[in-house]
């Protein structure tokens, strides 16, 4: 697996959209401009760097074992596939999910590990996974996922804090107790020489499904769609910093206050289109059983944003376990019956481009 001074560099002349840089160090001992800055960009466009914040041997780890994994053969692979009725751990295909309304297929493949079957193990919560998989599931998996969940909780409570929930609440939204979509992804992108054509995104425009994603990656290709602009603009990987975003559940919880961005894959640009893109996500998500719908009662800031929006714009009416079934359900390719099939998949987006 290629290290970031193994990798061709990012080209200087690529447009690129600079995240703010938050230090998770200062995070954690509540340094008032350092969670300025990420109530800055967690509203703004929810995204920015995370420095500082102690999992990368886990994540090469990580890497390692998805590469171990990904070099299975296809037969032996498609034993663990998610299959198509809207659970997503396991293992997925290229080509199993469109990434548009006209059914265009998705070039990734990855593996997917539920955060409640790594800290179970040996036990099993929620399925079986590849050899590869179980045979690192002690050493490598669960200290990541065990990391990831401590960087996670910790900006998910700072933020509740400036949000004005009662101590703990986003906690409970998030029980470690309560089994949930919250995994560890490992994804794997083909090389693209001489890139694709905009309609053909690795993986098309979205937003994430849960609370708070936790991303490592080494080569370009993902962008963002700034708000109130119409051009995609690329995030550029630097070592040592992950990048985090925030998904639809903490867009609803907050009535909005919370940006959950869209976002797309695209090859890398220019000479870093020739390498495999490897990536590693770990998505904190609600428990099943959390209703999505804005937290008014509990905070006078958000009831004071819900009163500006159209009624009943967050009220989503649904469970985490069945908002999220129904986003990954609806991307696969086999239950597919024409563009309304990818409109269904759909989350917080509110631009006409994500459809």
């Amino acid at each position: 697996m290629p290290s970031f001074a193994d990798l061709p560099p990012f080209p200087d002349d690529v447009p690129t959209h600079p995240l703010l840089v938050v230090d998770y160090e200062l995070i954690k001992s509540r340094d008032q401009a350092e969670i300025d800055k990420l109530w800055k960009a967690a509203t703004e466009l929810g995204f920015w760097y995370l420095k500082n914040h102690g999992v990368d041997e886990e994540v090469n780890q990580m890497f390692e074992m998805g590469a171990e994994t990904m070099n299975l053969p296809l037969e032996e692979k498609m034993k663990y596939e998610q299959g198509d009725s809207g659970s997503s751990f396991g293992y997925k295909a290229a080509g199993a999910n469109a990434t548009d309304e006209n059914g265009t297929l998705d070039t990734v493949e990855f593996i997917n590990v539920a955060k409640d079957d790594a800290l179970a193990w040996p036990n099993k919560v929620h399925r079986d996974y590849p050899p590869t998989v179980n045979a690192r599931m002690d050493s490598t998996i669960k200290p990541f996922v065990q990391k990831s969940l401590a960087v996670n909780y910790t900006l998910l409570e700072v933020l509740g804090e400036r949000l004005g929930l009662p101590k703990g609440l986003l906690e409970k939204q998030h029980p470690m107790d309560e089994p949930s979509g919250s995994e560890a992804r490992c994804i794997k992108n083909p090389p693209r020489p001489g890139g694709i054509s905009e309609e053909k995104a690795a993986i098309g425009a979205h937003t994430d499904f849960g609370s708070l994603s936790f991303l490592h990656n080494r080569l370009g290709g993902l962008q963002v769609l700034v708000p109130g602009t119409s051009q995609w603009q690329y995030i550029k990987p630097i070592p040592g910093h992950a990048v985090c975003n925030l998904g639809d559940a903490m867009a609803i919880f907050s009535g909005g206050i919370l940006r959950s961005n869209l976002h797309r894959v695209v090859p890398p640009p220019k000479e870093q289109g020739n390498y495999e893109r490897w990536s590693l996500v770990f998505f904190t998500r609600p428990g099943n059983s959390v209703m999505l719908r804005p937290l008014v009662e509990e905070s006078p800031l958000i009831a004071e944003a819900v009163s500006k929006q159209p009624p009943g714009k967050y009220e989503t009416g649904q469970t985490s376990k069945d908002w999220f079934a129904r986003r990954i359900k609806y991307q696969r390719i086999k239950n597919r019956t024409g563009p309304e099939t990818w409109r269904a998949s759909r989350g917080t987006e509110h631009q006409p481009s994500a459809y």
